[in-house]
């Protein structure tokens, strides 16, 4: 029998004894190498020598041993580039992989980063007050508004006098060219703190005590006193006194049963907070506010109205026959439309108990996180998308014949299955369209 051994010798073949032991009992050896592209790894081939052993009939072909061992020797070179053509795929589908999960996880993040301060920046950033209109009436300024939508006659009130504009708001994520200004109280805290210890030091070095370490602080109160920005301020708290009062009785009176109530109300204390300088700084005037609900009812109305944006794409999204999109160009589109509805429903879902929980608390509309409520109907939009991309992948089966059958076939069934496993399985229609694809694939291998 021939047998096969790795060496690292070199030459083309020798004959020697198998055994110091028997040395009649003599092998032909052949070295070769074991991969083309890798020469320092060699094959070491034995047969038994035909001058000492008889090699019964059908185990090797008669005639020259070398033609023999040469065919052995293309099949197997044959073998071995099949298996590093396939070693070499394997790598590159590897690659491939890898790159989408890195891929998928920065988009991820991204999303969750742009959401976070789209929050903060709805919750942190006051609009600020560019008209200057004239001034109406003393007996509107006591009229005060009633929720939710129409407008208050109380913000019929015109200023008189224009105060300085406020600080500009913070920077959006989409790269605004406005310069980011905002009071930072640390400084003043810290400008004090050296203010008053050099004071003190030039107190001590002065003998006669001339130099009173007040003069500095009463010049920093005369020029707070004088600031534009907080004179702004305090005329806010003095003119929209009333109105702020009854915004803080109809936000904690507040009592909804619907979320939809919830995202007009929101809007319409917005509306009337619009017209402060800095809303934060002036409700800090007003201990009353009820900062936990009104954060509270933002949140909610912030949260319901992005799912009811994503819903209204994924059920507005079609295949265009007649603009007939790319193949590839169009199952992205629905891959990124499904990352997004998972990653929003996983967001809900994680912090639903605790979150559910705070809103029963503050009388504010929670079912709808539920998979019975908005929520559930929501994952059940993702059946759309779910039905399109089958569609369109069994078209193109059908209409291309030299389309890779096995790779868009498989990636048809892998995002039906992850729709499936997302939405909780499928519905009728869903499940035709799912069996006409299974019945295209399985005729086609």
């Amino acid at each position: 029998m021939m047998k096969m051994k790795r060496t690292d010798g070199v030459g083309r073949y020798c004959i020697r004894s198998k055994s110091t032991r028997e040395e009649e009992d003599d092998v032909v050896v052949f070295v070769v190498p074991y991969f083309r592209s890798k020469p320092h790894i060699l094959l070491r081939f034995e047969i038994p020598n035909p001058a000492n052993q008889t090699i019964p009939s059908g185990e090797m072909p008669s005639g020259n041993d070398g033609a023999f061992l040469k065919r052995e020797l293309e099949a197997s070179f044959l073998k071995i580039d099949s298996l590093e053509k396939e070693n070499h795929e394997l790598k590159q589908e590897m690659s491939r992989l890898k790159a989408q999960i890195n891929t998928l996880k920065s988009h991820d993040l991204e999303r969750k980063s742009i959401l976070w301060r789209k929050l903060q920046n709805s919750l942190d950033c006051g609009k600020l007050v560019v008209d200057e209109p004239p001034a109406d009436d003393q007996t509107n300024a006591m009229t005060l508004p009633k929720p939710p939508p129409p407008s208050p006659p109380l913000l019929q009130i015109r200023r008189v006098t224009a105060p300085p504009p406020p600080p500009p708001p913070l920077q959006s994520p989409g790269g605004s060219k406005k310069t980011v200004v905002r009071r930072v109280p640390a400084v003043m805290e810290f400008y004090r703190s050296l203010m008053k210890s050099r004071d003190t030091q030039q107190q001590r070095e002065n003998k006669n005590g001339l130099v009173p370490a007040t003069y500095s602080r009463d010049m920093i109160g005369e020029i707070e006193n004088r600031s534009t920005y907080l004179t702004s301020i305090k005329s806010d708290v003095e003119k929209y006194g009333p109105l702020l009062n009854y915004l803080i009785k109809e936000v904690e009176s507040a009592a909804f049963t619907e979320i939809s109530d919830v995202e007009g109300f929101v809007k319409w204390v917005d509306g009337e907070l619009s017209c402060l300088v800095d809303e934060r700084a002036v409700l800090k005037h007003f201990p009353q506010w009820p900062e936990r609900k009104a954060d509270a009812l933002r949140e909610a109305a912030f949260s319901y109205r992005d799912l009811k944006n994503l819903e209204s794409q994924v059920l507005c999204f079609k295949y265009d026959l007649k603009q007939q999109p790319p193949l590839i160009q169009s199952l992205r589109k629905m891959q990124a439309l499904q990352d997004r509805l998972e990653s929003s429903i996983s967001g809900v879902e994680r912090t639903r108990e605790a979150t559910s929980k705070r809103y029963k608390e503050l009388q504010i509309p929670w079912q709808w996180l539920m998979d019975t409520g908005v929520v559930g109907k929501i994952k059940l939009t993702s059946l759309k998308l779910a039905q399109e991309c089958m569609r369109r992948i069994a078209q193109e089966l059908e209409c291309n014949e030299s389309s890779r059958d096995g790779d868009l076939l498989l990636q048809g069934v892998r995002f039906a299955f992850r729709v499936h496993q997302f939405a909780g399985g499928f519905d009728t229609e869903t499940k035709h369209v799912f069996e006409e694809l299974k019945e295209i694939g399985s005729n086609r291998g």
